[in-house]
């Protein structure tokens, strides 16, 4: 980028950055929850009217069986084009459970660093704000990008991107990414020495739901009854732990589903090499005092449990519920128990193989009578590590002097198989600076002035994007 440019741009972005805060904090405050249909529409439409105040030529709300998505597209005239993947849907939240009110986009001290706590804050709705407000810069500034963008905006991905297909396979949107050298996810993943972890790919999920119901089964009361009547009626809750049990071994982590590793492909000698090259001093400690945890499973050293982080399929339970859990007891027998379990898929798993799997392991065990709930389901991603978007990226990371390390796979999800596996068929990465946490949980929080020069804030993570667009640009394909 010529130094001249870079300049304008900066400032622009410095002059715009309290009302950056502002559209960020508006955003915030319309919470689009897919799990409880809350502000679908209200949502798809603010994040058109987003685009097109960024400088989109168009914006198109598209319709699906669910929450709507929403296509834009910048055309520069630039001979390279790039994908986006933004998605405008948070998790739900439980607002007692947090120090500040999580719709306000408040901001607070933190070791030091000013941050935005608020649901959606890191997860995805500050990094993609930030991409936002460089894109702003190029108009304000009158600067052409130097490549088009289109982007592809959901409201489900929180529930597993039910309906993301039917956004992909619009005539337009798919047509327009025929066109794109690579997709990118915006994100804020900076760790506290500066170094970014550069993801080739991510896992798949599945999540269901299981439920044991004496009304519908048979198996135990269509009510809840005294719990007295345990010698005779049988409990829906035991007979969903019982299920529950087969689905691990008895070390309670690995999984022990029927068929479930039979696809599972091994790292690479060059992957586990990658992972072993990325460990940086003092990211184990950082890793425990973020999670607070005090350790990992098996007692395994920090190596081997980064290597089962990325090879690994996991069973999870993400909650499990039945009966009586107010104060004291009340000497009751629940008549339903339910799990909610999430799965992630590493390659070459099958995430149309998952719910079929699972119940012919259930139904093998006597277990017919478990109904099982599909959600949403999608599959792992990969990239290949020279792809252009990856050497832009790399390009950005070290014209600002900032370390970098590649990972074969990011052990959390989202739904790029759409964009990576045919007939897309494009490379996908996650590219930003900055930080946040506390994603899905209480008190999520996203960096917006850093006190270490090594940590980007918002107005250097604008920056970047615009830094990375410009790499892009004079990228080899």
């Amino acid at each position: 980028m010529p130094a001249a440019t870079r300049d304008a741009l900066s400032e622009a972005i410095a002059a715009d950055h309290d009302q950056a805060l502002s559209r960020l904090r508006e955003w915030i405050a319309l919470p689009t929850i897919n799990a409880e249909k809350l502000n679908r529409q209200e949502g798809a439409e603010l994040m058109q009217r987003m685009l097109l105040d960024a400088g989109f030529d168009s914006a198109r709300i598209i319709p699906t069986d669910g929450a709507p998505g929403v296509f834009g597209r910048l055309d520069a005239g630039a001979p390279v084009t790039l994908a986006v993947y933004f998605m405008y849907d948070v998790k739900q939240f439980e607002a007692h459970e947090w120090s500040q009110p999580p719709l306000e986009g408040r901001l607070v001290d933190r070791d030091g660093k000013t941050v935005m706590i608020a649901r959606g804050a890191i997860n995805q709705k500050g990094p993609e704000a930030t991409l936002l407000t460089a894109i702003r810069a190029f108009k304000a500034t009158g600067t052409p990008l130097p490549v088009n963008i289109v982007l592809v905006a959901e409201g489900e991905e929180e529930t597993g991107s039910e309906n993301f297909g039917q956004i992909t396979g619009d005539p337009e949107v798919a047509k327009a990414l025929a066109g794109a050298v690579g997709v990118i996810l915006p994100v804020a993943w900076q760790g506290d020495d500066g170094g970014v972890d550069i993801f080739l790919g991510a896992k798949g999920v599945a999540e269901v739901q299981l439920v044991a119901d004496g009304a519908t089964s048979g198996r135990g009361p269509g009510m809840e009854i005294h719990s007295s009547m345990a010698a005779s009626v049988e409990n829906p809750a035991w007979r969903l732990v019982k299920a529950l049990d087969t689905l691990v071994a008895d070390d309670g982590y690995t999984p022990a589903i029927d068929g479930w590793m039979d696809h599972v492909r091994p790292l690479s000698k060059e992957q586990v090499a990658m992972i072993e090259a990325g460990i940086r001093p003092g990211s184990e400690a950082a890793a425990k005092k973020e999670m607070m945890v005090q350790g990992w499973i098996g007692g395994e050293d920090y190596r081997t449990s980064l290597v089962r982080l990325a090879s690994q399929p996991t069973v999870n339970i993400q909650g499990l519920v039945s009966g009586y859990m107010g104060p004291g007891g009340k000497t009751s027998l629940p008549s339903r128990a339910e799990a909610k379990i999430d799965f992630r898929l590493v390659p070459d798993m099958r995430a149309d193989e998952v719910v079929a799997k699972l119940r012919a392991h259930l139904d093998k065990r006597g277990f017919q009578d478990i109904q099982i709930v599909p959600g949403g389901i999608y599959g792992p991603t990969e990239t290949p590590g020279d792809a252009a978007i990856v050497d832009a990226l790399v390009t950005t990371l070290a014209a600002a002097d900032l370390p970098h390390t590649l990972n074969p796979r990011l052990a959390g999800s989202w739904p790029g198989y759409r964009f990576t596996d045919p007939p897309v068929s494009l490379p996908a990465v996650f590219v930003g600076i900055g930080q946040g946490g506390q994603a899905h949980a209480p008190d999520e929080w996203y960096l917006i002035e850093s006190n270490d020069p090594k940590v980007a804030g918002i107005d250097r993570q604008a920056l970047f994007y615009a830094e990375f667009l410009y790499a892009l640009a004079k990228t080899k394909r």
